[in-house]
């Protein structure tokens, strides 16, 4: 990998795509610096790690013997340290371009699509270490079995979770490129889901050419790809023409069990402790991955066995007077039907949503599929949208959804916009037996650590 100078600086160095490339520059010996506008585990994590990191942006923040500035697509155009790099000429790429140059001598596993990615990664990433491959891994989501979000193998192989939203996933030319599905999402970039299709396809035709797409047949884009293929595609998916397809299936509270073929052979049952059918479709592209480079099926499984899942992935926080308190990631409709349905897997008495709309464009061109997803919930509890950085846009704001979802159910549905009501009312109406679920990629994570601290601090 060629940079200049052997220094380089991350503007918006906490996010989970920047902070993990930070890390995997680090233990390669670059000196590393970087901003974000608030502190995090993730950046203290860094600076132990020997990063020079700042809360905050400035011009002041990029060292002089900074050589390449990496930029994170949150980041607007006229920040400081982005007007400061450019004056001073130095070197100005995005996440995508800075995974592509990482990934140089190695042979690429690229997971991308709309829901899935990070667990997709994940489990990829676990198979491979467990079966002595030693992987270079950078994911979205923190994985126990790795020490965080990257780290640095000393194998041939480097796992990466692609980021679709600013189109730089296009940089990456995987030896294997999965992907999970195609759908409406990050329109402010891409504008209509035809945009967002063909960049999908621009990214299936970069697979190396002696390389694998690996494709979910679920998805009706994906499978009109693969019936069409220029190349050999694999498929995996409980449609009937997926090459890897799951047979009988079984749920034990919250864990799985589902019989998986190839093509017309049984290879042999999954053991899951993560619940959903989203999850055992998320191990079939793990399980194809795995057989390709040549991982038997038995030895892919016995890893999946052990995967606890990824970081805010139907993560279990703490018990609050005898209910599960569970946090997840999932901000778009689809991922949120498929968490309250793996909700529903161990039978709460009630499941208790609380969800926090993430981005103010994403409301604005989703809010009515976001109206038709809380089925499953019992109760709703809508709190204002977290902004990821974006400026307001006029009308658009939570009570959107919250009008959606009882103009399309007969759901028990409030909106309270900020956290500390939210954790009161949450205090009034939990039961013994309820699933208290917390949703969305914001900061809706503390409704439920801060749940918990209520319950310490009244001794139980």
């Amino acid at each position: 990998m060629k940079i200049n100078g052997k220094a380089v600086h991350f503007i918006g160095i906490g996010g989970a795509g920047m902070s993990g490339l930070a890390k995997i520059m680090l233990e390669k010996g670059y000196k590393v610096s970087g901003s974000d506008i608030k502190d995090s585990y993730v950046i203290e994590r860094l600076s132990r790690l020997g990063a020079l990191t700042y809360i905050g942006h400035s011009e002041e923040n990029i060292p002089p013997e900074t050589g390449l500035v990496v930029v994170s697509s949150a980041i607007p155009e006229n920040n400081p340290e982005l007007y400061e790099a450019r004056r001073r000429g130095l070197e100005i790429i995005s996440r995508g371009e800075m995974l592509s140059r990482l990934m140089e001598g190695f042979k690429g596993i690229v997971v991308a699509g709309a829901h899935g990615k990070t667990t997709i990664t994940s489990m990829i990433a676990l198979s491979l270490e467990k079966n002595g491959y030693e992987p270079t891994v950078a994911v979205g989501g923190e994985l126990n079995d790795i020490g965080g979000n990257a780290k640095l193998g000393r194998g041939e192989y480097f796992v990466a979770e692609a980021d679709e939203s600013d189109g730089s996933f296009l940089k990456l030319k995987p030896y294997i490129g999965v992907v999970s599905n195609v759908e409406n999402d990050h329109l402010d970039y891409y504008g209509n889901f035809e945009n967002i299709s063909a960049a999908f396809k621009k990214f299936i035709a970069g697979i190396q050419r002696d390389g694998f797409p690996v494709l979910c047949a679920d998805d009706p884009f994906l499978r009109e790809v693969a019936s069409n293929p220029s190349r050999s595609v694999i498929t995996y998916g409980w449609h009937p023409s997926a090459d890897y397809r799951i047979g009988f299936h079984s749920f034990h509270g919250y864990s799985s069990f589902c019989e998986v073929f190839y093509r017309k052979n049984k290879l042999g049952t999954l053991e899951l402790k993560v619940p959903g059918r989203h999850n055992m479709v998320n191990a079939l592209a793990a399980v194809a991955v795995s057989r390709i480079i040549g991982i038997d099926f038995y030895d892919a499984a016995e890893a999946l066995r052990n995967f606890k899942g990824a970081s805010r992935r139907f993560q279990i926080l703490g018990s609050f007077r005898g209910a599960m308190v569970v946090d997840d990631y999932a901000h778009h409709p689809t991922e949120i039907a498929a968490t309250l349905g793996a909700a529903k897997q161990g039978k709460p008495k009630r499941i208790i949503a609380v969800f926090q709309p993430h981005r103010y464009t994403r409301t604005k061109y989703l809010h009515q599929e976001f109206g038709r997803v809380f089925g499953d919930a019992d109760v709703v509890i809508v709190n204002e949208i977290y902004s990821a950085g974006e400026e307001p846009i006029p009308g658009i704001d939570a009570c959107l959804i919250v009008e959606e979802i009882k103009k399309q159910s007969n759901k028990n549905v409030i909106y309270i916009p900020e956290r500390k009501e939210t954790v009161e009312y949450l205090e009034k109406i939990v039961q013994e037996g309820d699933l208290v679920l917390t949703i969305g990629a914001g900061d809706v994570w503390k409704v439920g650590t801060e749940l918990l601290k209520k319950k310490a601090s009244a001794g139980g």
